[in-house]
C-alpha cells in the first residue's frame, strides 16, 4: 500500500477559499447590526411598563456583582429620577412612554453609542425607542464592569 503525498496546490486553493468564505461571513455578520426598528416594535416599547423591566435590571446587577445603588445612579444620570421617584413610577406602573415624558434626559445622553439588543443605538430614529435603548446600554455597561466615570460619560 503506497502513501499518497498531499497535493499542496489543492491545499493552497482550499485555504484561500476558506479564508474568503470566512471573511465574507464576518462582513455579513457586521451588517446585522443595521437592523431597522419597525413601527410595531416602537409601539411595543411605548406600552411596556418600566415596572416590568426594572426587576430584570436589578437581577442582572446582582448576578454581575454590582449594586442596586449603582443601578439607581445610572438611571438618575440618564433620567433625573432619584430612588424615591423611581419607586413611585414603579408603583404607578407607568409605561416607558410616560416614564421618558416625565424624565429630564441628561444632555450627554447622545454620547451613548454602540449596539444593544441588535440595534445600533445612535441609528435609531424613534426618540422613545432610542431613549429606552440608552437605558439598556447603560445597564449593560454597568453589568460588564465598566467604570462609573465612563458609563456616566464624564
Amino acid at each position: 500500500m503506497s502513501k499518497r503525498k498531499p497535493d499542496f496546490e489543492l491545499l493552497k486553493v482550499l485555504k484561500v477559499a476558506c479564508k474568503t468564505y470566512f471573511n465574507q461571513t464576518l462582513v455579513s455578520n457586521k451588517k446585522k447590526h443595521k437592523m431597522k426598528v419597525t413601527a410595531k416594535h416602537n409601539e411595543r416599547i411605548a406600552v411596556m411598563t418600566f415596572s416590568s423591566v426594572y426587576p430584570h435590571y436589578v437581577t442582572k446587577m446582582e448576578k454581575k456583582g454590582r449594586t442596586v445603588e449603582e443601578l439607581h445612579e445610572v438611571i438618575e444620570w440618564l433620567t433625573g429620577f432619584n430612588a424615591l421617584q423611581l419607586q413611585e413610577l414603579i408603583a404607578d406602573k407607568v409605561t416607558f412612554e410616560t416614564f421618558f415624558q416625565k424624565a429630564t434626559l441628561n444632555q450627554n445622553a447622545s454620547l451613548i453609542k454602540g449596539v444593544v439588543c441588535g440595534y445600533r443605538v445612535e441609528d435609531i430614529d424613534n426618540t422613545l425607542t432610542q431613549q429606552v435603548r440608552y437605558l439598556d446600554k447603560l445597564v449593560d455597561e454597568l453589568a460588564k464592569g465598566r467604570k462609573m466615570e465612563k458609563i456616566l460619560r464624564k
